[in-house]
Parts: C-alpha cells; sequence; structure tokens
C-alpha cells in the first residue's frame, strides 16, 4: 500500500526522511510536513475564512471574479469541463502598482489576517522546495526557485448542497460527481491546509486511488506540473480529487508555490542530460492555458505538461 510520509522540518537533514520523501514523490506526489511553525497563522486564517464564507451571498457576490480579473470570490469554477461543488476566495501579494487585482471584503481584519498567511507560506515553501531537491540526490549548481509575485492562496468552501440558485444553474454547466474533479496543479508545489473532514485522494501508481488522511498539526504537500517537468519525470505531479460532500461541509486552503512569469520550465540538465523528455515552455504560457477553462467551458481539456512531451 502506498504511504504518505510525514515529515519533520526540525528534523530536515534526517536520511530515513529523506528516503520516504523521495519515494512519495516518485509513486504519487503527496507527503506531509510538521513542526512547521504556521500554527499561529493557520490558527487565526482559518477563523477568518470560516468568517469569510458565512458571509450572506449578497456580500459575496461584491467581490465575484471575472474573466478580466481572476481574483476575488467565485462559486462556479469548471474542473475537467465540470462544475465543482465549491465556493472560493482567490488573493495573491498585493502589488504597488495598478496592476494589483485583489478584491477584499469589508474586513480589515480578514485582509490582514491573509497577507500573514501567504507570507509564512512562502517561507515554508521555499524550505520545502529546498527539502525536495535534496531528497533528488543529484548535485545542483542552482536548482530553480518560486516567486512570491506570482503565487496564490486560494480559500475553498465545499458545502453540502448546490450554492447556486435555478437561474445561475441555467447559466453554467451541471454538477459533476466530485467536488473537485481530478487535475494537477501546474505550479511547483502546493501546501494545503485541510480541516477534518477528508475527502481529498491522490492517484498512487502502486494503489490507484488513495485517501489524504486528515493529519493534525500538519500541512499536506503536494507537488505540481512545473515539479515533474524540472525533474524529467523522476518526480510525478500529484494527481488528485475531492469525492463529493455527504453529510459535512469541507474546507481547506492551499498556497500555490509558482515560478516567474518569465521563468523557462524545462528539464534540469543534471537530471536529461542527453535524454530530455519535454520541451521547453514559459510559465507565463503555460498557466494562462490552464486557467482559460475555469470560467466557461471552451470546448476542449485544458492544456497539460503531455502536450510538451517529447516521443
Amino acid at each position: 500500500m502506498a504511504n504518505i510520509p510525514i515529515i519533520d522540518l526540525k528534523k530536515a537533514e534526517d536520511s530515513n526522511q529523506i528516503e520516504q520523501l523521495s519515494s512519495a514523490c516518485e509513486d504519487h506526489g503527496f507527503f506531509f510536513l510538521k513542526n512547521h511553525g504556521m500554527e499561529k497563522e493557520i490558527t487565526e486564517m482559518w477563523k477568518e475564512s470560516k468568517a469569510f464564507f458565512n458571509l450572506s451571498r449578497k456580500e459575496k457576490l461584491k467581490i465575484i471574479r471575472t474573466d478580466e480579473n481572476p481574483l476575488g470570490f467565485y462559486d462556479r469554477e469548471l474542473t475537467k469541463r465540470k462544475r465543482d461543488l465549491k465556493e472560493v476566495f482567490d488573493y495573491m501579494r498585493p502589488r504597488k502598482d495598478s496592476k494589483d487585482y485583489n478584491q477584499w471584503p469589508s474586513s480589515q481584519k480578514f485582509q490582514q489576517t491573509m497577507l500573514n498567511f501567504f507570507e509564512k507560506a512562502s517561507d515554508v515553501a521555499d524550505i520545502t522546495l529546498g527539502l525536495v531537491f535534496r531528497s533528488i540526490k543529484t548535485s545542483f549548481s542552482l536548482f530553480p526557485s518560486g516567486d512570491k509575485k506570482t503565487s496564490t492562496v486560494r480559500l475553498n468552501y465545499y458545502p453540502v448542497d448546490d450554492p447556486l440558485n435555478l437561474e445561475e444553474k441555467d447559466n453554467t454547466l451541471s454538477l459533476g460527481d466530485m467536488a473537485l474533479h481530478h487535475h494537477t496543479d501546474p505550479g511547483i508545489l502546493t501546501l494545503l491546509l485541510q480541516d477534518m473532514s477528508g475527502g481529498l485522494q491522490t492517484y498512487s501508481k502502486e494503489s490507484g486511488w488513495i485517501d489524504i488522511p486528515p493529519e493534525k498539526d500538519t500541512i499536506v504537500v503536494n507537488l505540481g506540473d512545473a515539479m515533474q517537468v524540472w525533474t524529467n519525470d523522476k518526480y510525478v505531479a500529484a494527481l488528485h480529487r475531492v469525492t463529493t460532500r455527504v453529510s459535512s461541509e469541507r474546507y481547506s486552503t492551499p498556497y500555490f508555490f509558482n515560478p516567474s512569469n518569465d521563468a523557462v520550465i524545462q528539464p534540469l540538465q543534471a537530471l536529461s542530460k542527453s535524454h530530455p523528455k519535454f520541451s521547453s515552455f514559459t510559465w507565463k504560457e503555460y498557466i494562462q492555458g490552464r486557467v482559460n477553462d475555469n470560467y466557461s467551458d471552451i470546448g476542449e481539456e485544458d492544456i497539460q505538461i503531455d502536450r510538451f512531451r517529447l516521443t
């Protein structure tokens, strides 16, 4: 049976942990972190997240995202051309120019709490990325990094019942058979906070679909598409989904650690040598292709790294 290891950041050099991490990244791309130092920020984030989703629908719709502005509240997102049963709130690190697209509810406490969470998560993501590359046991003169300016946080709320009214349902796709349909995350890695209700699953090469059970005081980490390309298929982008809620709602919060907009995504020379398995592409073009079908059904699957796979 596939294993989801718990990695203690206070024992990051432990060789047994490194072995477990490497095995998990090769099989399914998931692991847990403990002793991460984010306890305070996580506690405050949960409180404000639940308060936000408990606002009236009228209040949340004041900051609904659009085709022009991808940040804010949304409740009819599509995955694999099917509507997910969830509400979300997306934000990024604020910019100091006119291109800051963040939309915030009226609560100043909410905004400050989420910004504190973002900065702490960014630091932990940096540490985690270094740990993942260390587990590959290959000498790198320099390995790629993430960028706070392109990374995002999403607050997720999975209700039991469909939040859309009849008129809204008529203007969008019907719900699929999952709360969140199977997919990989496009970036480097994701730090995920989940409540204790369960429902998250990943696909293991060894065991098929397996549960990622909630583990108290841990952060779930899953690898993204960029990591699979950088490692030339040694490590896998985690294919995952969330099962439909039957009797209880679910909350989760992912921090998506992404490359810079001008980053070129291609296999690292130390891992590909004379046989790279992917052609190069920029992060900017890739992420645009991945989000195009989040708002409406464009008639085809969104872009995946297999489009750049070399035969």
